[in-house]
């Protein structure tokens, strides 16, 4: 048995969860302060809600299944969690003269490209500068959280040289030695 599939969820007051059965498995759906979320669930996992308590269950023993089992739990958990306090990321940005500005919803980047590159949020999704350096990104879905920092990561990635470029707050690049100090 999945450690992790077995664990229960446990359904914050102010959450509502929609269980329906369709033909390519389970379709749930997740509202809470935070927005809407849904997900449909592949036919081999079983989801049940009794009262704020839901366990996911699987339906036989075949390999696949077994490798569903915790994945639904933990991605039923993740929108369970979304809705009720959401996710963020904080990036930093390192170098000088890079700079992010928030112009509306959408961002704009001045990270030593000849133009500037302005990401726009998909629905759901916030931005926050704080002192041109240091972002966050936030909303209900983690999925589309992380994604979303990945994209702006792939802007800039950090290099490994001088350090500049955008990352993950508190993320330590491993430096390497110039040119000048392999000489001797």
């Amino acid at each position: 048995m999945s450690r992790i599939g077995k664990k229960e969820i446990n359904v914050p007051a102010g959450v509502d969860i929609t269980i329906e059965s369709k033909s390519g498995g389970l379709f749930v759906k997740v509202k809470g302060p935070k927005g809407e979320l849904h997900r449909q669930f592949r036919p081999e996992i079983l989801i049940n809600q009794e009262g704020a308590v839901i366990t996911v269950a699987r339906k036989d023993e075949s390999r696949m299944s077994r490798s569903l089992h915790g994945l639904s739990r933990t991605l039923l958990n993740n929108m369970v969690v979304g809705v009720s306090e959401g996710f963020s990321k904080n990036l930093e940005i390192v170098g000088v003269g890079y700079r992010a500005t928030l112009k509306g919803t959408s961002l704009d980047f001045q990270v030593g490209k000849s133009h500037p590159v302005i990401i726009e949020p998909p629905s759901g999704i916030d931005f926050q500068v704080v002192a041109n350096t240091k972002l966050t990104i936030s909303g209900p879905d983690k999925e589309l959280v992380g994604q979303i920092a990945a994209n702006i990561i792939a802007i800039r990635p950090p290099e490994p040289y001088k350090g500049k470029g955008i990352r993950i707050a508190g993320q330590k690049i491993k430096r390497k030695a110039g040119k000048s100090a392999s000489k001797g």
